[in-house]
């Protein structure tokens, strides 16, 4: 039977306000630096993607949870503009809605979030026709939504039962404790997870713990800087091992996906980034819309890699966003290949 919707994504959303590039130490004392660039942009991981998917062409609705203020409203003309279908985006009578500052220098950020109505999100915002009506459901930043993220194993299990496809990707934990017993039972109904390779390395830390790969530092992770290919190679086997293809953004060396038996990488795709705020998030859109159409694997991963540097053309996670042609044409500059 035909869907109304090729994805539904659950998750969060909000307005971020995106400065920078910020001076290497921030003062208090009450003084006032300028920076060169200033924007209130459309964010929330979750968002970001569902907007990504919109713009490659696929039919999204989203469902979460936004505030009765100025920054829901913000966020809930903010997607409909870019085509997500917002009946599903629930307005919450007592609680604000989220928002993120975001402090960017070259490539790296610091992110800071007020949660607002985050932690009411929850099972109860995702209608059950939605899970029925769609071929793939997404979700992102996991671990700033915990009733969501207690309820999201059976939300993903109903999806599958009405036979769609679904997909994670945890984004960081603020708390930096990766919890296994939250996430564990919910990779069990999780087809793709969709870390970056610092992620990668924490959740395989905690949920498949992996002895360090030769020539990288012993009891190495997100906090120790950088780290050997061949770290994140295994953080990727050790977690397909637990169920779902294992997709990792990796920054400039490309992307990589392990099924548990086989590793694919692709090179990254050629760029000049204004921005990388939600370059991830793009990526993740950029893969399930290539799946949706049924490329294979090596040609999804070219395809996500390609989304996710050209995003990065403009400030804020979705001003830049590819179109299909956008990003099928830049795909094509990569050469994807796989070794067990």
């Amino acid at each position: 039977m035909p869907r109304s919707f090729d994805l539904l994504v659950i998750g969060d959303a909000n307005p971020d306000v995106v400065v920078g590039p910020v001076p290497p130490t921030l003062e208090y004392g009450q003084r006032e630096r300028l920076v060169a660039t200033g924007s209130l942009l459309l964010g929330g991981s979750a968002a970001i993607t569902a907007c990504g998917a919109a713009r490659l062409g696929l039919r999204v609705a989203f469902a979460g949870r936004v505030g009765d203020d100025a920054a829901g409203a913000f966020v809930r003309t903010a997607l409909a503009e870019r085509g997500v279908d917002v009946t599903a985006l629930a307005t919450d009578p007592e609680r604000p809605t989220p928002l993120t500052t975001v402090l960017t220098r070259g490539d790296d950020r610091a992110i800071l979030t007020a949660p607002g109505c985050l932690a009411a999100t929850g099972a109860q915002d995702v209608p059950d026709r939605l899970l029925a009506d769609c071929r793939h459901v997404h979700a992102g930043s996991f671990f700033l939504m915990p009733r969501l993220a207690r309820s999201l194993g059976d939300l993903f299990a109903r999806a599958r039962g009405h036979g769609a496809a679904t997909s994670l990707d945890t984004n960081d934990d603020p708390a930096q404790r990766w919890d296994p017993e939250l996430l564990g039972p919910v990779l069990k109904s999780t087809d793709v997870l969709l870390p970056n390779a610092a992620e990668a390395r924490a959740l395989a830390a905690t949920l498949a713990p992996v002895s360090p790969a030769p020539g990288s530092p012993e009891g190495d992770g997100p906090e120790c800087g950088p780290t050997s290919t061949a770290a994140t190679d295994a953080a990727a086997a050790a977690l397909a091992r637990l169920g779902p293809l294992v997709v990792v953004k990796d920054g400039a060396a490309g992307a990589l996906a392990h099924d548990g038996v086989t590793l694919t990488r692709t090179a990254a795709v050629p760029a000049d980034p204004v921005d990388s705020v939600g370059a991830g998030d793009s990526f993740d859109a950029g893969f399930v819309a290539a799946v949706l159409h049924g490329l294979d694997l090596p040609a999804a991963l070219s395809f996500a890699a390609a989304c996710g540097a050209l995003s990065t053309r403009a400030h804020g996670g979705t001003a830049a966003q590819p179109t299909w042609d956008q990003a099928r044409a830049a795909a094509l500059t990569t050469r994807p290949g796989s070794h067990a």
